[in-house]
């Protein structure tokens, strides 16, 4: 794996995490600081490989997240003799009860099989929620708080515990009591607003006049830029469709991916961006958490990240953003701005966090140049 030296968040949480009595954790810290690396060290050091049931499950808001996720538990349990993982996601069929000691998986599939006693909670040590601010929000709330409850329930019957660990990169006001108020016990690392901006990534304000100027900009980045690859996040599935169809139509090779395409085809895509074969990406919000390549040099934020109700998805602006800059690797974020309501959309996210956002003229190649070449991505 390459490790030299711990990050500051593995060198804080991993004792807490990995020496008895083993207490609940609720963790914050950056994209890309390594959190990854604790809780799987977690999970394989409390999992009895004699033991052939389920001993711990990690619980993730996507599919790419989990996947993800078992293919870095694999490469970091290899020397773990006797120990078994399993991916628990749509896709992903048992037609028995799962032996493995490890399951990783998506809240609805794992809501299922345990309902259908294809997973059985009776040996389950410990329980990690990743990007845990979204299992524990309104749509996957009720299915973790009922997990956890039927878990507890097994193993007090036992005496014994069960180890939860929550991590993310980001937790709102809301989320963060509700986790401090159900994971009793825990010791807590958390992060001020201000602290959470990513000072290595360049940010960039791009206002534009239409939509079509956007991808105009876009264009002339590929076409000026020395660039890793390249995620551009966009508000709808019509949005990446559309965008998908523009870029192609002019010769740059792309791929997308949103939320309503088949489980088959969404490994296709991303197994294809991981290896190099496309090098541009356009996603919904589905890639923005916890999705990690390392040579993502460039962030486009076609649209700005907004709530239902309109306002400004603060949490989801630092998760695309921080889909590059991984460990220190340099990086940018171009956000495209389309009238009044995108700049302040935009505007309250960067005040909230302190964030530094250069203007850049949209139609001045010149000063598009000039940008990548302050972010290290510039070709010329």
């Amino acid at each position: 794996m390459k490790f030299e030296k711990p990050s500051k968040i593995q060198a804080e949480t991993l004792p807490m995490i990995l020496e008895p009595p083993h207490r609940n954790l609720i963790a914050q810290a950056h994209n890309g600081s390594g959190k990854t690396t604790c809780f799987v060290l977690g999970m394989l050091s409390l999992v009895d490989p004699d033991l052939k049931e389920p001993q711990a499950l990690c619980i993730c808001p996507t599919r790419e997240l989990a996947i993800q996720n078992l293919d870095r538990t694999e490469k970091m349990g290899t020397f773990c003799t006797g120990t078994t993982y399993a991916l628990v996601v749509p896709g992903q069929n048992y037609s028995s009860a799962i032996k493995h000691q490890i399951l990783i998986g998506t809240p609805g599939r794992m809501a299922d099989s345990v309902r259908r006693r294809k997973i059985n909670l009776d040996h389950i040590r410990c329980v990690v929620f990743d990007e845990a601010d979204e299992m524990l929000s309104r749509g996957f709330r009720d299915f973790s708080i009922t997990l956890l409850k039927e878990i507890d329930k097994k193993r007090e019957k036992k005496n014994l515990e069960c180890q939860k660990i929550l991590f993310s990169a980001t937790f709102s006001e809301e989320v963060r009591e509700f986790a401090v108020n159900k994971i009793p016990k825990a010791n807590q690392i958390f992060l001020k607003a201000v602290d959470l901006k990513i000072d290595l990534i360049k940010q960039y304000r791009v206002p534009v006049p239409t939509k079509e100027a956007k991808a105009a900009v876009i264009k002339v980045i590929f076409e000026l830029g020395d660039l890793g690859q390249t995620i551009i996040f966009v508000r709808t599935k019509d949005s990446a469709r559309k965008l998908h169809s523009q870029l192609a139509g002019e010769g740059h090779k792309c791929t997308s991916i949103t939320g309503d395409m088949q489980p088959q085809e969404r490994d296709r895509v991303i197994k294809e961006f991981i290896e190099g074969t496309t090098r541009t990406m356009i996603a919904t919000d589905v890639l923005s958490r916890g999705f990690d390549v390392d040579n993502v040099t460039l962030v486009v934020n076609h649209d700005v990240p907004t709530e239902r109700t309109g306002n400004p998805a603060y949490e989801t602006y630092l998760h695309r953003v921080g889909r590059t800059g991984r460990f220190g690797r340099k990086g940018a974020a171009f956000n495209l701005v389309l009238g009044n309501t995108e700049n302040v959309q935009l505007s309250a996210i960067t005040k909230k966090y302190n964030i530094p956002l250069e203007d850049i003229q949209y139609d001045s190649e010149e000063a598009i140049l000039s940008s990548l070449e302050a972010a290290g991505l510039s070709a010329l």
